[in-house]
């Protein structure tokens, strides 16, 4: 069979979110790092626990929301409670699983470094385009995303 390979059109689009997605990624990551020493999964995790109620999520909803494998999260999750930011505990709803809660070192890193992430994602992401253009994002993310998550099973989450 035939390839089918991609028309100049696909290729400027295919190329060009390549390179705006590393570099915006790589950006961000650095931003983290430097004023507030957090890697982006630590940001990850430490902005989605912080949304939920209690700042305590339990750790397969957790998996879900980042789309992350369960190894990975427990690897971090260990990591971060070596760091002092989170904490395991038994789940109220299963005790075969856990919840990751933020504790106060965790808190004061979230307050302190989402401020100046929202700044930097501003300023290098959503001021740069018009509302029409966001929309248009937004609906092509879905669209990739949806089509993704129809072809492939959901990460293997747990705990």
């Amino acid at each position: 069979m035939t390839p089918r390979w991609l028309n100049d059109r696909e290729d400027r689009a295919w190329r060009g979110f390549q390179a705006m997605r590393a570099e915006l990624t790589a950006h961000l990551a650095r931003q983290l790092a430097q004023q507030n020493g957090l890697t982006e999964a630590e940001y990850a995790i430490l902005a989605t626990v912080s949304e939920a109620p209690g700042r305590r999520l339990r750790a397969r909803e957790l998996c879900k929301l980042l789309g992350w494998e369960r190894s990975r999260l427990s690897h971090q999750i260990a990591r971060m409670e070596n760091r002092g930011t989170v904490r395991r505990a038994a789940s109220a709803d299963d005790r075969r699983g856990f919840d990751v809660v933020l504790t106060t070192a965790g808190v004061a890193a979230i307050d302190a470094a989402a401020p100046q992430h929202v700044a930097a994602v501003r300023h290098c992401f959503a001021d740069l385009l018009t509302p029409a253009q966001l929309d248009t994002l937004g609906d092509i993310a879905d669209i990739i995303t949806n089509h993704l998550d129809s072809e492939h099973e959901a990460p293997a989450c747990g705990g």
